[in-house]
């Protein structure tokens, strides 16, 4: 048996659709991000970062990096355990009270991710619930779909956004079966926006649970970044709302929120909150310096609004195929992995504008894009350069003949 002939095979698969990935080796500049330092092989060049999730900014404002700092001082590097074994700092208090606030719920966990915060929570409640059915948005995240199927309950999928395909499947469910709708806000890679309101009447109509992902809208909607849910005025009509501290609050880490008894219960059993390292006590301080900043703070969703609408009529405007988004999100349509990367690199390597290809298996074949997220700190003058060097790359590879067959 030759084993690494089997991994060579897999990855000359991959590398022969296009779609190998490989690592940037980049050095943000804290106090001037978007600008970083891109370190390879032949040396290092200034860049403009196109496609980071630290949407506002956050990881290198002011008060989060004071805060970071002076807990850095007070407790020490890392939290020192499990959340059940001395690993429970009081930053992680702190900061599970700030998350229970923000969205208006009785309580709030922490996990290292927000993958593993989706996986833990949604394989958990399908062992707590044997007879558990879970309706899940087609297009959820990979998090969720490993942790739905890792319940091992019931499962259906039903067609992206799509209400009545959604009432089909829960119509004809056993009316005494628990059941859950799991779904996201802001789908990150077409940037629309569920039917939050529409899922909650149905979830109530067939008495189900209501789980939502709002990764990609925390801090950036909302009154006080509670996200989409909170800008609708929805909060109270959902059982479970996920989020990230790794995107709008510039940080690292996952959390649920929800009643005490459904968050008591994810602690006491789920597997991926139980047995790992908790967070270190210096993130969680700079996360409860960030949500506290975008609570009171409309500034930076403001600005990142206006950034994303003027990037995209930017590109309207040269004639680029943006992708139809309702969000923040700018995706722009390639149709073909290989030339995906090969404008990627060449974006990178001649213009010093980083922006990574999206590829199968994150999006359907024939649906490659390199997918941009404009912040408050892009200037005007950036949008300008990027555009410009967008339509040079477009012109050099012949992209338009890709996108219009995809």
């Amino acid at each position: 048996m030759n084993y690494d002939q089997i991994f060579l095979n897999a990855l000359k698969s991959v590398k022969d659709e296009g779609r190998y990935r490989i690592f940037m080796d980049i050095e943000r500049k804290k106090g001037d991000f978007p600008n970083a330092i891109w370190r390879c092989e032949k040396g290092s060049s200034d860049i403009i970062v196109w496609c980071g999730n630290d949407y506002l900014g956050m990881g290198q404002h002011p008060s989060v990096i004071y805060e970071m700092e002076e807990a850095l001082h007070k407790v020490g590097a890392g939290a020192g355990g499990t959340r059940n074994i001395s690993g429970t700092n009081h930053y992680h208090v702190l900061l599970e009270k700030e998350l229970a606030d923000l969205h208006g719920k009785e309580s709030a966990l922490l996990f290292t991710s927000g993958y593993v915060s989706n996986e833990a929570t949604l394989s958990t409640l399908g062992k707590l619930m044997p007879d558990l059915i879970i309706f899940s948005d087609e297009l959820n995240h990979a998090s969720m779909i490993q942790g739905i199927i890792h319940s091992g309950c019931k499962r259906h999928v039903f067609r992206h956004n799509d209400l009545a395909h959604l009432e089909q499947l829960l119509e004809a469910s056993d009316p005494d079966a628990p059941k859950l709708i799991a779904f996201e806000s802001i789908y990150s890679m077409d940037g629309d926006v569920a039917p939050i309101k529409e899922f909650c009447d149905l979830a109530e109509r067939y008495n189900a649970l209501t789980y939502i992902d709002e990764v990609h809208a925390v801090g950036m909607y909302g009154a006080r970044g509670g996200g989409v849910a909170e800008q609708e005025g929805l909060m109270d009509r959902l059982t479970i709302i996920e989020g990230t501290l790794g995107k709008a609050y510039g940080l690292m880490g996952g959390y649920i929120t929800a009643s005490d008894l459904i968050v008591d219960a994810i602690r006491s059993f789920a597997s991926g909150f139980i047995f790992t390292t908790s967070i270190s006590p210096v993130i969680a301080a700079g996360a409860v310096a960030s949500i506290k900043h975008l609570k009171s703070s409309s500034l930076e969703r403001e600005l990142h609004q206006k950034n994303a609408a003027l990037l995209k009529q930017k590109m309207k405007d040269a004639s680029l195929p943006v992708m139809p988004s309702e969000s923040h999100i700018v995706p722009l349509l390639v149709g073909d992995a290989v030339i995906c990367k090969q404008a990627s690199d060449m974006l990178l390597k001649e213009y010093g504008i980083y922006v990574q290809p999206i590829n199968y298996p994150t999006v359907a074949r024939g649906t490659e894009r390199l997918r941009f997220t404009p912040s408050p700190v892009h200037s005007e003058e950036m949008m300008d350069h990027l555009v410009t060097s967008l339509k040079a790359v477009w012109a050099r590879l012949d992209i338009d003949k890709y996108a219009s067959a995809a």
